[in-house]
């Protein structure tokens, strides 16, 4: 598991060291941050999978398209280079510098450091040394077997080429979606569009033990179709292929009494919740699972709802980062803390805050609030879902 992420001179942060958990939740104000803090671990994953054996970090891909180097580096004190560094089980420190000139569209690796010797040190790269999914490929021991920080670094890239990264801009109802090999779309893809193929294609695929409704067969498509019926009362799903062709159709019916409809006709929030669903039932313990707005067009109780899945399925193995504005979400997971679901401490919420260059080292301000074993929070910082309560102090006068 991720314990933290630094940053430094990266987008809009000088200096950021985010302790990370099982389940970490971002709040705060918009262009504060949180996405960046996503997109530095989007941008790693995107490289180690599509780019293999490069040495640059690739700024534009299929996962995410961020522009030049111009547009990622810090542009208050920032120059040409950003650094990216991960602490992985409190054990393992791996730490990228990358740069470039302005204009152009990927940076190079420049300084890499590892968790022992026996990785490349904190010095100019040696370009005579094969790096693999951004990391030193090929560093045997003296015995000639691998040491404990290869071994470190090996289990990183499978996790962070593994990672799925579900934006907010999610693919909304279609009259058909894209079938495509299991084996080349493994994740639902950045907009949730290969959710409906993996469902199709990976349909009798077990589901890991702690997130099977019970009564339910194990499967992947019923244990998602019942997973549904929890966010939309009587929701059934049906997914055929068309003949001839590598698009299957999605029928939805909302009642027994009704025959299966076009997506277009059961409401848009129901296709914003099947690729989350489809994303963390086919995930394996220790993947990581990114998540923008996840309460997009959904109804409160939903929401809150949402947020007990998810802490749900961190208490699973999963590592779940989420960006949220939703207050119902995060009571969801309180809700998941008091009953039980994932332990307190496994819970990370960070507040950010627009940069403030009176603060030291002027980088954003993240304030981190501390959840108890009966989800209450110790501090409810400035802005912190904080809106309602203001809102009903100006209705009853007080403000």
């Amino acid at each position: 598991m991720l314990t933290r992420i630094d940053l430094e001179h990266f987008k809009c942060f000088e200096l950021l060291k985010l302790p990370l958990r099982p389940l970490t939740l971002l709040a705060g104000v918009n262009a504060s941050g949180k996405s960046s803090v996503l997109h530095a671990l989007v941008l790693l994953h995107q490289t180690m999978r599509e780019h293999e054996w490069s040495m640059r970090l690739m700024l534009n891909g299929s996962a995410i398209q961020l522009g030049t180097v111009g547009d990622v580096i810090d542009k208050v004190h920032g120059r040409r280079s950003c650094t990216i560094a991960l602490l992985d089980s409190d054990e393992a420190r791996f730490q990228w510098e990358f740069d470039g000139e302005r204009d152009e569209m990927s940076m190079d690796l420049r300084r890499f450091s590892g968790p022992d010797k026996d990785m490349v040190l904190p010095t100019d790269i040696d370009r005579t040394q094969p790096f693999r999914y951004l990391l030193p490929h090929g560093v045997p021991t003296p015995s000639g077997g691998k040491s404990p920080g290869v071994l470190l670094a090996d289990s990183l890239a499978k996790r962070m080429c593994a990672l799925t990264y579900l934006t907010a801009e999610r693919l909304g109802p279609r009259e058909n979606y894209i079938l495509d090999d299991p084996q080349l779309t493994p994740v639902v893809g950045p907009r949730g569009e290969y959710a409906v193929s993996i469902l199709h294609s990976r349909r009798d695929a077990l589901v890991v033990d702690n997130l099977v409704i019970e009564d339910v067969p194990p499967t992947l498509f019923r244990q998602v179709e019942a997973r549904m019926a929890r966010f939309f009362p009587d929701c059934v799903l049906a997914i055929n292929q068309i003949p001839h062709t590598n698009a299957v159709t999605l029928g939805i019916r909302m009642s027994t009494d009704t025959d299966f409809h076009r997506p277009i006709h059961t409401g848009f929030g129901l296709t914003q919740v099947l690729p989350i669903v489809v994303a963390a039932l086919v995930a394996n313990e220790e993947d990581l699972l990114l998540i923008e707005n996840p309460e997009v067009h959904m109804h409160p109780a939903g929401q809150a709802m949402m947020g007990e899945f998810l802490a749900q399925v961190a208490s699973s193995g999963v590592q779940v980062v989420i960006e949220t504005h939703s207050d119902h979400v995060l009571n969801g997971i309180r809700r998941a803390i008091k009953n039980q679901t994932l332990h307190a401490d496994d819970v990370a919420l960070h507040f950010f805050q627009m940069r403030r260059e009176s603060q030291p080292g002027g980088a954003s301000q993240v304030q981190s609030p501390i959840l108890d074993a009966d989800g209450n929070i110790d501090s409810w910082p400035e802005g912190f879902f904080d809106q309602f309560d203001k809102d009903m102090n100006y209705f009853a006068g007080w403000s």
